[in-house]
Formats: C-alpha cells, structure tokens, sequence
C-alpha cells in the first residue's frame, strides 16, 4: 500500500450562514418593540433609512384572515398603493415631492423651506411655543426610606434621636422589616439596646404601619393594634403563625379558644393585612404587556388580525437622496451609497418577510383554536409546533421563533402565543384533549364540591374518564398541585370549618383572562 499526496474531487452541501441570514432570524424572535430598537439602530448606521412616523407616511396595519392567508388592508394615500410593501413598508424616496425625478436636476438652487437649515424649522430652538421638555417630566414620587427620613425629621427634635432613627432607616430590608435584631443594631451604634428602643417603638407607628419589626408577627400585630382589633385571642393566633401555614386550624382553635366561626374571622383579618409594609414604594412600575397582533371579529363572524399599528415599524428608503448624492459623488462614495441602497432594500424586505410569517402564524392558530375564542378554556384544543409549520409548509424552528415572546390581544384577553401550544391527553373516543383545559376542568370539579363528598385524585380521575378523558391518578396530582390546590384530605378539613378559601378554574400562569 503506496503512500503519498493525492487530489480528490467531492460535492457538498452547506447553509451558509451570512450576517444579513442571521439577523433576518433574529427579526423573527424580535417583538415589535425589539424591532424598533433595531431600527432605530439601522437608522444611525444608513442615512439612506427614514422611519415614516407621520400619518401621512403610515399604511393601515396589516390583516390576515383566520385562514392564515396575509391581505394588506391600505387606506387612501397620495402615494400610489402599488408602491407599498406587503406589510405597509413604504419603499419611496422619503424626500421626493413627486412621484418622478429626473437623475440629471439640478438641486443646488432649492430652497427648503421650512427646513432646519435655516432654523426655521420646528426642530430648531428658535419660534414661539414653548418647547420646554423638562416642565414634561413627571416628579418622582419618594421612596421609602426617603418618605420614612421625612417622618424622622419631624418626630425626633433630638439630634442623637435622628442619628438612631436613620441608622434604623438604612437597616429596613425591602419588605420594610429590619434586616437585624435591634439588639445587634444598638451594639454596632455603641449604645444600650434601652437607648434604642424607645425611638423603635415611635417609628413603628410610621406609615405605613408595620415598618421597623421584628418579624412578621410583630409587623402583623403594630397594623391590628392600629385598627383596635389586637385581643388575646389574635395574640396568640400571630404566636403560632407556623400553625396556620400548616393549615392546622383544629390546634389553633384550641390554643386561641375560639370555634371555627372566629377563627374564620380572625384569618379574614389577617388577610387584610400588608405584610411587606415597605414593598409597595420601591417597587418598580408595572410595565404594560404591549400585544405584537391584535385580533378582532369580523362583520362574518370570523376573525381578522392585524400587526400592532402603535409598534410596528415603519421605514421609508431615501431613493431621491440616494440619486441625488450618487449624481456627483466619488468613486468611494457612490461604493457606500450602493452598499447602503442595498443594505436598505434587505431591511425591507426582511420586515416584510417578518410581518407576512407572524400573521401566517398567528391566523392558524387562530383557526385552529377557534372554539377556545368563542366558547372559553374548556375548548382549548392540544397543538404543536410541528402541526403549525406542516401546515405552513415552514421550518418548525420558524415557528418557534415566531411565536417567541410574542404577544396577542384577543377578545378573550391578552396571552402569550405559546400558550395556545398545549401537550394532548388521549380520549376515550379517539378525541385528544388539551392539557390545559383539563387542568381547568379539574379546577372546576373541586371548585363545585360539597363539603360532605370531596373528590380524591383517584375519583377526580374517574369522573374525567367518564368524559372521554384517558387520565391517570398520578396525572391528576400534578396538575392540581401545579394550580396550587391543596389534597382532598386539607381540603375536607378547611370546608369542614367553613374557612377553605374558593378556587379560580384558570390556570395561574395565564396571561390574561378567559371569562
């Protein structure tokens, strides 16, 4: 056997993964808001790029029917509907007055008026209203341990008094309890813990009441003490507090010596209680669930969607600048020009591709969940991904992305687009049920049990099967320990005391709401 260099010939194949092919399926995980950011990006990077934000610039938002099929819905606009992209892009020159212009004008003695150039413009800093961004800003509102420092100034003329009460502020842990005893508190000042405590005792009935305890216990007690509702009884109960997390309501009623009836009552006061004082100022704001496709019923009673017209992008390419500049430019420049002019056209047409598979998307799931739409979460049926790209004729992949951080707005509520994929339990009649709508029924089925007959999984289980719903015991335990119903045994102790809290038939990781 020779050895020794040889040449060998052999075909393969590859997918080459270009920068332009990356961030194309980037775009497709993006939300609207996401993309936007990514424009504003492109736009600092081309100045061939504007964004078309003005009315007359913007197309109505796109629709599809529930089919999946994508039909562009444009209203009246000076610009011809032809020169709209499939999702509304605008792929005009953004400068041009006209629908034409000549490569060969001459531009140098034309004057814009109203321009920033002159400053005359609205953008400029000169002109008569009052443009003033700072008299916009909203005051933040004080934080807690600022509200609490407000308090201190007022209540302790004292200056040792205040040094005390802010060495206090600056140990309050979020909830608005004191991250150390006292005791280790007065040690680290180097005073007595006698010193110390009665400025504790005065800041404990600082709003919000409850701030500067122990423990929850004494947090507890500083609000009912406020309402006059602290007796002996609600002493002892707050004494025992782990009781009550295990639910024990039989030794409680014994250790506070009361019945059911007061006991009842005095866990309903409990519970209107805040037991994290502090948490309510420092939280940060609740960001709004922004929807990427609204959906609405059509005068047919179907279903039409649409791209969220408030977030979608919408960008226009400066062909008339691109003309202008190239006319008279280097070599090396009319080269960025051309890289730019063609970097532009791949944004479009990445965002139109983008809009035209969210909607594909989006419009079979809606037909394939059409009766979770119309009839609530009993209805849901179980879909996958693999189901949605076969009948797109997409890439399941696709789909996943597509669906990724994606956000509908329905009349049904706001939900995350993977909610609507749910695993398939199988039926008794060859018919497969959604997960999801079983874990709702079995909500349901606790929820209208008498306090005399409750359901055991091993019996919730039976009943489903009597449905047509294949279901093991096993099964119906982790569902109803995933929506956080306690076993039948806590359940028949807490109605036999008439204090078991109700139950909600939807799931708790639901987005939005199913009436």
């Amino acid at each position: 056997m020779a050895l020794g260099p040889r040449l060998d010939l052999r075909q393969t194949q590859s997918l080459v993964m270009t920068p332009q092919l990356r961030q194309a399926i980037q775009l497709l995980q993006f939300t609207n808001v996401e993309v936007n950011q990514f424009i504003e990006d492109e736009l600092l990077k081309n100045p061939l790029i504007e964004r078309a934000d003005s009315e007359s610039d913007a197309t109505a938002p796109l629709a599809a029917a529930s089919d999946g099929m994508a039909i562009a819905q444009m209203e009246a606009a000076p610009i011809p509907a032809s020169e709209y992209g499939a999702n509304g892009l605008v792929t005009v020159d953004a400068d041009a007055p006209g629908a034409q212009t000549p490569l060969d004008t001459d531009f140098s003695n034309v004057y814009d008026f109203g321009g920033t150039s002159d400053g005359g413009g609205r953008d400029s800093g000169i002109g008569f209203e009052d443009d003033d961004g700072i008299g916009q800003i909203a005051d933040r509102p004080p934080d807690l341990r600022e509200h609490l420092e407000q308090q201190a100034r007022l209540a302790f003329p004292d200056p040792a008094q205040r040094r005390i009460a802010a060495a206090l502020i600056m140990a309050l842990d979020p909830s608005g309890r004191l991250a150390d005893t006292p005791e280790a508190i007065a040690v680290a000042l180097g005073i007595g813990f006698e010193v110390l405590e009665p400025v504790r005792q005065v800041m404990l009935r600082f709003d919000p009441t409850g701030v500067f305890a122990r423990d929850l216990a004494e947090c507890l007690a500083i609000q009912l003490a406020e309402r006059n509702r602290l007796d002996p009884a609600m002493d002892a109960l707050l004494a025992h507090l782990d009781l009550l997390a295990r639910r024990d309501h039989r030794a409680l009623m014994e250790i506070c010596g009361v019945d059911a009836e007061d006991l009842r009552d005095m866990i309903a006061e409990l519970k209107r209680l805040n037991p994290k004082p502090g948490a309510g100022f420092d939280a940060s704001p609740i960001t709004p669930l922004i929807p990427d496709v609204l959906m609405r019923p059509a005068p047919d009673g179907d279903y039409m969607l649409e791209l969220n017209p408030e977030t979608m992008p919408r960008v226009l390419i400066r062909r008339g600048f691109h003309a202008r500049m190239a006319a008279k430019a280097s070599r090396e420049t009319r080269q960025f020009l051309s890289d730019r002019i063609q970097s532009a056209n791949w944004l479009v047409r990445a965002l139109e591709s983008r809009a035209e598979t969210i909607l594909r998307v989006a419009g079979e799931i809606v037909q394939h969940q059409g009766a979770f739409f119309r009839f609530g979460i009993g209805f849901l049926k179980p879909l996958t991904l693999r189901e949605v790209a076969a009948a797109l004729d997409i890439h399941e992949s696709t789909v996943s992305r597509v669906t990724s951080n994606k956000v509908i707005a329905t009349p049904r509520g706001v939900f995350e687009m993977k909610f609507f994929f749910t695993t398939a339990l199988a039926g008794a009649n060859g018919e497969s049920h959604s997960a999801e709508a079983v874990r709702h029924r079995i909500a349901a089925l606790i929820e209208a049990e008498p306090p005399a007959a409750i359901l055991s999984d091993d019996a919730l289980a039976k009943l489903l099967q009597k449905e047509g719903i294949d279901i093991a015991r096993r099964t119906v335990a982790k569902y109803r320990e995933a929506l956080r119903i306690p076993g039948s045994a806590q359940r028949k102790r807490d109605k036999a005391l008439g204090i078991a809290e109700p139950l909600s038939p939807s799931p708790p990781l639901r987005a939005g709401n199913t009436g």
